[in-house]
């Protein structure tokens, strides 16, 4: 009797102890250096490196035309109603370089872009959970944006 009792009373302590259920999703987020380059500086194509405690990644950087939503346009009132939007370019470009095993520590990233000459910053890459709070960090990031003289810079 003792043994049900006490059986009882633990199921009963430790159902006031859980939480409520966490539903994550499997979004997930990768490892890598993204570039931002304004298209009227001249830039075509870029090659970045990133070196952390003694080894180095060499990637070539695939450079596509940056979009922003255009304006927005609604229609109806109401349960009926209805809004939209466009994509249009911003006349930049944009890539990422994917890194495995890239850390969330300071790095020296050299990129080189058409002319050839080495760019270089250290960035430290974090990471973000985007799934929400207790749901996993993702893997590190960083965003570097290029400048006029072909400088970098962290975004």
């Amino acid at each position: 009797m003792h043994y049900v009792l006490g059986f009882a009373m633990l199921a009963a302590v430790t159902a006031g102890c859980a939480g409520p259920e966490r539903a994550c999703t499997a979004i997930g987020v990768p490892v890598g250096i993204s570039l931002s380059v304004p298209g009227s500086i001249g830039i075509s194509k870029a090659t970045l490196e990133a070196c952390w405690r003694g080894q180095c990644v060499t990637r070539e950087v695939g450079l596509y035309p940056e979009t922003s939503a255009g304006a927005t346009t609604c229609t109806g009132s109401g349960l009926d109603s209805w809004c939209g939007t466009s994509m249009v370019p911003t006349g930049g470009f944009h890539g990422f370089a994917d890194i495995p095993g890239l850390p969330a520590e300071p790095v020296k990233v050299t990129v080189r872009f058409d002319d050839g000459k080495p760019h270089t910053i250290e960035v430290t890459p974090t990471t973000s959970e985007p799934n929400g709070p207790g749901c996993g960090v993702g893997g590190p990031q960083a965003q570097l944006v290029t400048g006029a003289d072909h400088e970098l810079r962290v975004h």
